[in-house]
């Protein structure tokens, strides 16, 4: 018996040994994204949350994201960029570009095309059993009296990703709705750029880790 018992705790104890299989998160986007896997970057302050809070082992994050991709561009490269790194969760942060880009370039995607790309990239996550968190696009100029010129457009879009994650039952990080209700308390001067971007579009400093409080905030709280 004695025997039987050592063996039984060495069982245990070596099964408290094995290490446990961290989460993979996956960070798919445009530029922003891009530029969040730099030293100060929301992916990067992402990680760190994470550290702070003692769940390093827990977690394994990381960013794809590339210039100028529209939902279309995400949609191409999902299966080498995403399904082939086996992630346990998607951070789906795109939008911008396809508003942006309509003015910008005349490249951008009608509203149609956009909720029909969105929603197969998430059929495919789905497939996979891959969970999906979904962002609205934050902003494209910082003004708080709806003077920006993209505001209409940005609003349109957001409520296409309100409306696709209600209908999914998908977590859903509402950045276009933050970012307003952070800029008309802290943009009292109606500036167009510099309080949470430095060009319009881009985050400063301020700007990543308000992405990374509400991301890591939604990434925790998945089951």
């Amino acid at each position: 018996m004695k025997r039987i018992a050592a063996l039984f705790v060495l069982v245990i104890l070596s099964l408290a040994f094995i290490p446990q299989k961290k989460t993979r998160v996956i960070f798919f986007g445009d530029s922003i994204t891009e530029l969040g896997v730099k030293p100060g970057g929301y992916v990067t302050r992402v990680d760190s949350l994470c550290r702070v809070e003692g769940k390093a082992a827990q977690f394994d994050f990381i960013g794809s994201g590339i210039s100028g991709n529209k939902v279309y561009d995400l949609y191409l490269r999902l299966e080498e960029d995403v399904l082939a790194k086996n992630p346990d969760v998607v951070v789906i942060y795109v939008g911008v570009n396809d508003v942006w880009h309509k003015s910008l370039l005349g490249t951008g995607t009608d509203p149609d095309k956009f909720e029909k790309f969105y929603s197969a990239i998430l059929k495919k996550l789905k497939d996979r059993n891959i969970k999906a968190i979904l962002c609205t696009p934050a902003v494209v100029g910082e003004k708080t009296d709806m003077s920006n010129p993209l505001d209409g457009d940005l609003n349109r879009y957001s409520n296409i990703i309100r409306d696709i994650a209600k209908k999914n039952n998908l977590p859903l990080v509402d950045l276009r709705k933050k970012f307003q209700d952070y800029e008309k308390d802290n943009n009292p001067e109606n500036k167009e750029k510099e309080i949470l971007t430095y060009d319009r579009v881009h985050m400063n400093g301020k700007g990543n880790q308000f992405l990374a409080d509400a991301m890591w905030s939604a990434i925790k709280s998945l089951n």
